[in-house]
């Protein structure tokens, strides 16, 4: 297999009061992925199930994104989704609400035979 990146998509996503991670990483990555439509598999005789995209999220706590409801945001082709330190928590002023803010991006590869 030669996988091939072919797209890199960026995307942010916040959760304003209630400091869920899983929640701004979700639209983290929705905000990359619904401002576009990919046609390159189709350009490249592939269907978008053959799709390989590689999920990178940021923010600040990693272990409290929940990687499956990321994942299951993809609307087809196979996925792995890595956490990664980065992000902003933002405490209100009284230090008693908690806005989140978590990156996303989303590489997408497709398997292209290498030619000569």
């Amino acid at each position: 297999m030669a996988l091939k990146r072919m797209i890199v998509e960026l995307g942010m996503g916040t959760d304003l009061t209630g400091a869920d991670y899983t929640k701004a990483a979700v639209r983290a990555l929705k905000d990359a992925l619904w401002h576009n439509s990919l046609t390159i598999a189709a350009a490249l005789g592939q269907k978008p199930q053959d799709m390989h995209v590689r999920v990178l999220i940021g923010v600040p706590k990693p272990e409290k994104v929940d990687k499956e409801a990321v994942a299951a945001v993809l609307p087809y082709g196979t996925s792995t989704v890595e956490v990664v330190e980065g992000g902003l928590e933002i405490m209100n002023d009284e230090g008693t609400n908690l806005t989140l803010m978590a990156n996303a991006a989303a590489i997408v590869y497709l398997d292209i035979a290498e030619r000569n």
